[in-house]
């Protein structure tokens, strides 16, 4: 871990989040942070301890003079995104982050640097810390597995927490103060098929699309990215119905909430069709690199000829559903919120296409601020695959939060903030899935607000963090905290 890390300010944040990003931390395999999350309170003398889903809670007395003011909830989620480079060597199970000053960014060697949320829980770490920082009564929330399913936040019971007020530091943009956010909804379709025998004279290659920006599959879904998945369908599309093309394996994205970066597909074509396959690809592709070339500068296209010619393809009526079906299934906004100006109300995101040994599973993440437009969008993508023989399941549904314009913390918030800067911030909705939505269900008298540090590229190992954004956030977060409205 560089040392350039722990020296930048404020030294209080930059070293707790070192601290934290030496600690393996993947969704669904949080058993390291959250024992040194445990650790960590008990050392400083706190009440400290798990719920039943293990999430960590630890309590702060309020500060000499500020024992009058509402207890306040602080929360973040202890696990993040893992997604690296494919020439990255990494092992997000044993290894901390390797972290850089690049100018104003902090960012990690080729993979995902853990600022979301991180930063968030180091800023909490550093003030349960703190000797000199006013504060009223504080509940510290760590919640685990935020990224693959809120399940931490899910299974939260309603009576552990006594604050009234709720400050979630998952944010990304720091002139922004969110106020509701999108609820999601899994949806994953899967079948079985029956594998042929490679016809003879056949010619294999393996297709490989790369180079993408990624990025997260909420906030970013609105940019008009590339979807890996998407692309690849369509290069399959053009050769099946030209050349006859069959699949033997397609392994496409990773992360459900991760716009899908890269796929690969192992395929076959009559030995006849060699060059002519080979030419009408490359024009699809000068086709595909020229309409995505301002948003996806990098985007790489490789058609490879390969000397091991797969023993089994796909049989070609299913291969034929699966293709059209993919192109049929939405990808992208849906709807912009009618509501909000510039706010995505619902969109999906077909994060990963698995297609090898006689099993097809095709996994979405469908979200919306709304929840009957979430499901309307979930019933045709359902549509889609059930038409050519899927089994589509729905999981993992979580609500939006839905946003309180009279919020009384969002006017200390806005107050502060634009003493601070002299202007006034964005109060936005945003459509990430925050966990103030679900939280809300079991504390439904709580009063919640969400705000964050820039932190550019989340979910890609193109994620970086302000250095800039932070020092500015510290200051915003140190003045909320003595402005907590008493009880």
């Amino acid at each position: 871990m560089s040392q350039e890390i722990r020296n930048l300010e404020p030294k209080q944040l930059w070293n707790k989040f070192a601290d934290l990003n030496a600690v393996p931390r993947p969704s669904k395999k949080e058993d390291k942070v959250i024992a040194f999350m445990k650790d960590f309170g008990n050392s400083l003398g706190l009440e400290t301890f798990e719920d039943e889903i293990r999430n960590v809670i630890i309590r702060k007395p309020a500060t000499p003079g500020m024992e009058n003011r509402k207890t306040i909830v602080l929360q973040g989620h202890l696990d993040m995104v893992h997604q690296k480079n494919n020439d990255t060597v990494f092992d997000f199970d044993t290894q901390g982050i390797d972290m850089y000053v690049d100018g104003d960014w902090v960012r990690a060697r080729g993979t995902t640097l853990g600022a979301d949320n991180g930063l968030g829980v180091a800023t909490i770490m550093a003030i349960l810390e703190s000797k000199d920082i006013k504060h009223p009564a504080i509940e510290a929330l760590f919640t685990i597995d935020e990224e693959t399913g809120m399940t931490g936040a899910l299974n939260l019971k309603g009576g552990i927490l006594t604050g009234e007020i709720l400050l979630n530091l998952d944010t990304e943009e720091d002139d922004e103060i969110d106020i509701g956010c999108a609820g999601g909804v899994d949806v994953t379709a899967t079948r079985n098929y029956n594998e042929e025998e490679t016809p003879e004279d056949s010619v294999a290659y393996v297709i490989t699309v790369k180079g993408l920006n990624g990025g997260h599959s909420g906030m970013d879904i609105h940019k008009g990215l590339g979807n890996a998945n998407k692309i690849m369908n369509r290069l399959l599309f053009d050769g099946f119905e030209n050349f006859g093309l069959q699949v033997a394996e397609i392994s496409g994205g990773s992360l459900r909430n991760a716009i899908p970066r890269e796929s690969v597909a192992k395929v076959i074509v009559a030995g006849m069709y060699d060059e002519a396959f080979v030419f009408d690809m490359q024009e699809i592709i000068g086709d595909i690199k020229a309409e995505y070339k301002t948003t996806e500068p990098n985007l790489a296209i490789e058609i490879v000829k390969s000397d091991e010619v797969p023993a089994k393809v796909m049989d070609l009526g299913v291969q034929e559903g699966l293709i059209r079906a993919i192109y049929t299934a939405h990808n992208g906004v849906y709807r912009m919120s009618p509501d909000m100006a510039d706010l995505v109300e619902t969109s999906n995101n077909i994060a990963r296409v698995i297609v090898k040994d006689g099993e097809i599973s095709i996994q979405n993440l469908t979200r919306s601020s709304v929840e009957s437009s979430k499901f309307d969008l979930a019933n045709a993508l359902r549509s889609a695959f059930e038409l050519f023989g899927c089994e589509v399941v729905f999981s993992g549904s979580y609500p939006g939060w839905t946003p309180n314009v009279n919020s009384p913390i969002l006017d200390v918030l806005v107050n502060i903030y634009e003493k601070q800067n002299n202007e006034k911030p964005k109060v936005v909705a945003c459509h990430a899935g925050l966990e103030c939505g679900i939280l809300g269900t079991n504390y439904p008298d709580m009063d919640m607000i969400s705000f964050g540090p820039t932190i550019h590229g989340a979910h890609s190992p193109d994620e970086r963090a302000s250095i800039s954004s932070a020092q500015k956030y510290w200051k915003f977060v140190m003045e909320i905290l003595e402005n907590i409205p008493v009880k």
